[in-house]
């Protein structure tokens, strides 16, 4: 054990020297704080494992100096100034009856307190920017609130590029996220509810959702599956995902992730619950639908006939970026006859230098592009886009002289390469490259009719697929006709009067605006 003239004289650090086993993490529960300052502060030191980063600063209320009291909080998770600040003015402080409540009262002009009654909630505070004051001859310290984080500012997000619309994007402190969304919608109908998960890592976690338009049974299946959540970390907002996703084997994802503050409060506006996490840059949206991975910010910006064409211009790469690959295996493998004379001639010349088949050729310069693409994306930025240009440049014009592939196949593959790069959210793109190796197969195999076999097998799957109970292409299948005014094409604003009713039935009017029209 600590002597108290040791705590009050060690200054800032704690001596690592005199290291004790901390006692087990459930024995804190009951633990309750001792009226000695030494045995107190001793136990926090203990059970800390007397960390380097918590620091002890032991000072005196009043000018007489006869209340004894210890400051005890963690490096950099504090605002520093402000304790200086208590600490220097506490010998200005009156020692009026009762004492404990007039130091309670001081403290909290500096931040909100609470008084702490066991070792649980007071070591849980000392890790989320409380600091902990421990008054000598009372056995119920005080948690002062003075968090600071540094974090990284407001920036332009990396992922969901727009040319016109808002260059804000989250970062990686949930209050400043919320204050975001704030800004965005001014009403009290924008609730917000705070939870914690992971036993060890206490990572708060917020659901926002507006109150009167938001799907009741979604926003309580929502807290049935966060609730039933019991694990000892949650690092990032990727771990929430895997954990309250409806499929777990599937490709598609089922809960939309975005960084956007724009787009985060667009889906909030149209019933659906956005999830934040402290630590994670991005907001995960339920429930999700398959068509809003392919929408973007940016649809909304332009105007209604712009936006249609780059939404139709999406869904055309879909089939590209998934299909492209395959059917130039078929129909140089066994549909010959679709090809014209002249370029079948072509092709056929091509095809007698290289060694390999088709679907070899082309089942290469995929897995090739796949690591240039991965090797771009890990590598720093100026670097990793000279890589990918120049590799895959080299790597293609090499590859045709040396007799290795046709240059039909590389312009195959450049071009399901660059249709995959338009897909506004990174995780729809992801099963879209996983699906186009099995068309590829299936091609090789059976021609044509081995793709639409494939086909015909993806849309049954995402038929079944469901999002928080919601089908996963309701809008399409079932289709809903109404909805239509911003699912495959985007309506003007005027059209646009209800919300979609894949995602809610409440409080349905979202606007009444007229039709523009000229002034006589």
């Amino acid at each position: 054990m600590l002597h108290t003239t040791t705590i009050l004289t060690s200054g800032r650090r704690c001596p690592s020297k005199m290291k004790q086993s901390a006692p087990p993490h459930d024995y804190l529960a009951n633990k309750k704080p001792s009226s000695h300052l030494a045995d107190t502060i001793d136990f926090i030191l203990t059970t800390t494992g007397h960390s380097e980063d918590i620091l002890v600063r032991p000072f005196s209320f009043g000018r007489n100096q006869t209340l004894k009291a210890t400051f005890i909080y963690v490096e950099g998770l504090c605002n520093e100034d402000a304790i200086e600040k208590m600490i220097s003015r506490a010998k200005f402080f009156d020692e009026k009856e009762p004492v404990f409540e007039s130091a309670q009262q001081y403290l909290e002009e500096v931040g909100h307190t609470e008084t702490l009654n066991c070792f649980r909630p007071l070591i849980d505070k000392l890790f989320i920017g409380y600091a902990i004051c421990v008054i000598d001859g009372f056995s119920t310290p005080i948690a002062v609130a003075i968090p600071f984080y540094k974090e990284r500012p407001v920036s332009e997000p990396m992922t969901e590029k727009v040319v016109r619309g808002s260059r804000e994007g989250f970062v990686e402190n949930v209050r400043t996220n919320i204050s975001l969304l704030r800004r965005r919608i001014g009403d009290e109908q924008l609730w917000v509810e705070t939870k914690t998960i992971g036993t060890r890592t206490k990572t708060k976690i917020m659901i926002a959702y507006m109150n009167d338009i938001v799907d009741k049974s979604i926003l309580r299946e929502l807290h049935t599956r966060l609730d039933r959540i019991y694990t000892d970390s949650v690092l990032e907002d990727g771990n929430i995902e895997e954990l309250i996703e409806d499929q777990v084997y599937t490709p598609f994802p089922t809960v939309y992730s975005t960084e956007r503050p724009d787009t985060t409060a667009a889906h909030l506006l149209e019933g659906k619950i956005a999830i934040l996490s402290d630590g994670s840059p991005m907001a995960l949206i339920v429930p999700a639908l398959f068509v809003q991975f392919f929408h973007n910010a940016e649809d909304h910006t332009q105007r209604a006939d712009i936006g249609t064409l780059i939404r139709l211009l999406r869904f055309l790469c879909i089939f590209i970026a998934m299909l492209a690959p395959s059917f130039y295996i078929a129909i140089t493998t066994f549909h010959q006859e679709l090809i014209p004379t002249g370029l079948l001639g072509n092709l056929a010349a091509q095809q007698e230098g290289t060694p390999f088949p088709t679907f070899v050729e082309t089942l290469m310069m995929e897995v090739t592009f796949e690591i240039l693409r991965e090797a771009g994306i890990r590598m720093p930025q100026p670097v990793g886009q000279a890589v990918s240009i120049v590799g895959a440049i080299v790597i293609g014009q090499a590859a045709v002289q040396a007799g290795i592939v046709s240059a039909a196949v590389v312009i195959v593959i450049s071009i399901t390469a660059i249709a995959s790069f338009v897909f506004p959210t990174y995780s729809i793109g992801v099963p879209i490259r996983i699906l186009r190796f099995g068309f590829m197969a299936l091609a090789a195999s059976f021609g044509l009719l081995g793709i639409c076999i494939g086909f015909t097998a993806v849309l049954l799957h995402l038929s079944t697929l469901k999002s928080f109970g919601v089908p996963y292409l309701k809008g399409l299948s079932p289709f809903i006709w109404k909805d239509q005014t911003d699912t495959l094409f985007r309506a003007p604003k005027w059209l646009m009067n209800e919300r979609p009713e894949a995602t809610t039935k409440s409080n349905q009017t979202r606007q009444r605006t007229p039709k523009p029209s000229p002034k006589d």
